[in-house]
C-alpha cells in the first residue's frame, strides 16, 4: 500500500493526539475556539470549553462534545480572579492544565486620532492582557509538571498593517512578542509557547461583516478572489494546526508563530 493510499483509506483510525491531556480553550462558543475546543476532544484531551457567556452557542459546543469529556466555565479573560476560578475547576475536574490555548479576542478597528481611550485600553485589556492572564494562571501547573503547551490566535494584522484597523494590529503585534518571550523563558523547563496567526476565517464575524455589505455575495466573492487560494479559510484549519502545537508531534517547535492565510501575507500586490 502507498503512503497516499495510507492516508486516504478510511478504514484506519489515526492515533489520538492529546491522549490523557487536559487543555483549556478561551473564547470557545464558536469559531475557531469552537472548532479547537472539539477537535481536541475528538483526539483524546479533556477540554475546557471557556466562554464569555452561557449561551446556545456555546451550550452546542458542550453538547457536541459531551460533558463526560468537556466542562463549560464562563470567564471574562479580563477578570483574573475569575480566571483563577477556572484553572482551580479545572484541576479539580480533570487535573492540571496541559494546554492553554488563548483565542479569545475582540475586533477593535479604527482611525488612530479618533479612536477612544476605553477602546484602547478594552482591545489590550482582551486582546494582549487577556491571554497574559490565562497564561499567568496556567504556568505554574506547567512549570511542576515540566511539561505544558500554550498556543496563543495571533493574527496575520500581527504581520501587515491594514489602514484604519487600529489598534488590533498593535495587540496582535503584542501578542506575538509574548509568545516568543514566555516560548524563550519557560523552554528549559519543558513548557512551549508558540502562536497562530489566521488570515480571513469564515467564522459568525466574517460572515457578519459580509452581511453588512451592500452585496453579501459579491464583498464574500470579493474578499475569496484576493486570496492566492481563492477561497476563505475555515476554523478547523486554524484548529488542526493548534492541534499539532499541543501534540507532543510539536515538541521541538517553541516561541514561533505560524501563519495561516492562504498566501495572501506574501502577495507583493493584488
Amino acid at each position: 500500500m502507498t503512503a497516499s493510499a495510507h492516508r486516504a483509506d478510511p478504514r484506519i483510525t489515526p492515533l489520538p493526539r492529546l491522549a490523557g491531556k487536559v487543555a483549556i480553550v478561551t473564547g470557545a462558543a464558536q469559531g475557531i475556539g469552537a472548532a479547537t475546543a472539539r477537535l481536541f476532544a475528538a483526539h483524546g484531551a479533556k477540554v475546557v470549553i471557556n466562554v464569555l457567556e452561557d449561551n446556545a452557542a456555546a451550550r452546542e459546543t458542550l453538547d457536541a462534545i459531551g460533558t463526560a469529556d468537556a466542562m463549560l466555565f464562563q470567564a471574562d479573560v479580563t477578570d483574573t480572579a475569575a480566571i483563577a476560578r477556572m484553572v482551580d475547576a479545572t484541576v479539580q475536574r480533570f487535573g492540571p492544565p496541559d494546554v492553554l490555548v488563548n483565542n479569545a479576542g475582540i475586533n477593535v478597528f479604527n482611525d488612530p486620532l479618533a479612536l477612544s481611550d476605553d477602546e484602547w485600553s478594552r482591545c489590550f485589556e482582551v486582546d494582549l492582557k487577556g491571554a497574559w492572564n490565562c497564561a499567568k494562571a496556567v504556568l505554574p501547573h506547567m512549570l511542576a509538571g515540566k511539561a505544558g503547551s500554550i498556543v496563543n490566535i495571533a493574527s496575520v494584522h500581527g504581520h501587515k498593517i491594514i489602514p484604519n484597523c487600529f489598534p488590533y494590529p498593535v495587540a496582535k503585534h503584542g501578542l506575538i512578542g509574548l509568545t516568543r518571550a514566555l516560548g524563550i523563558q519557560y523552554a528549559a523547563q519543558g513548557v512551549r509557547v508558540n502562536s497562530i496567526s489566521p488570515g480571513l476565517i469564515l467564522t459568525a464575524i466574517a460572515e457578519a461583516g459580509f452581511a453588512a455589505a451592500a452585496d453579501p455575495a459579491a464583498e464574500k466573492k470579493r474578499q475569496a478572489d484576493i486570496l492566492p487560494t481563492k477561497r476563505i479559510g475555515e476554523p478547523d484549519e486554524v484548529a488542526y494546526t493548534a492541534l499539532f502545537l499541543a501534540s507532543d508531534e510539536a515538541r521541538f517547535i517553541n516561541a514561533t508563530d505560524i501563519l495561516i492565510d492562504g498566501g495572501r501575507s506574501q502577495l507583493y500586490h493584488e
